[in-house]
């Protein structure tokens, strides 16, 4: 799959081992990925998120992220649902962190090993780039750019999609930008 990697998408690629590196973080995540694409400049994914006005709330973008971070990964939905069963989210944590630290919820740094730091890809991250793949055959399209890794986040259900829905970035947002309103698969591939 990485051979048809454009350079934006490696680059993204390289970015969220990046973020997970300085996070300490034992796998590369979705929400690492975000942070990449939220890096890059001049690609077809930066012209969306500008044009969906992403850079000017990118610290509010990134606070959902932490926020989910610390709360294990837990989406703002999960936390509700959890929450009509009578678990308050924000009442667990703050008990663990009092009892074991600030942030004891997040993914926990792993020993260094003696060949570097390897991190593998999370599976929420693997699943972002196999539906990126899917994304880019069913539209017909030969490679894999950093644009269809957004696209592929924007349809993943969890903390990553709802941080970038409340920011204004869902699937139809990206794909108007993209391919224009009101243009179905097959006129967007002829044109």
């Amino acid at each position: 799959m990485f051979e048809r990697f454009t350079r934006s998408a490696e680059d993204v690629v390289k970015g969220a081992l990046d973020h997970a590196d300085r996070a300490g973080s034992r796998r590369v995540e979705s929400a690492h990925l975000l942070r990449a694409l939220l890096d890059g400049e001049g690609s077809r994914g930066a012209f969306v998120l500008a044009a969906l006005g992403v850079p000017e709330r990118r610290a509010s973008l990134e606070r959902a992220l932490d926020l989910s971070r610390r709360r294990a990964g837990l989406s703002g939905a999960d936390s509700r649902a959890l929450a009509e069963l009578g678990i308050d989210v924000e009442a667990v944590v703050s008990r663990v962190e009092d009892v074991h630290g600030e942030g004891a919820l997040a993914d926990r740094p792993r020993p260094r090993s003696l060949f570097g730091p390897r991190r593998p890809f999370g599976k929420e991250a693997k699943d972002v780039l196999t539906r990126s793949l899917r994304i880019v055959t069913a539209r017909g399209e030969r490679r894999i750019g950093d644009e269809h890794l957004l696209l592929a986040l924007t349809t993943q259900p969890g903390a990553v999609a709802e941080a970038l829905a409340d920011h204004g970035v869902t699937h139809a947002s990206v794909e108007r930008i993209l391919y224009g309103e009101g243009e179905d698969r097959g006129q967007a591939k002829a044109g």
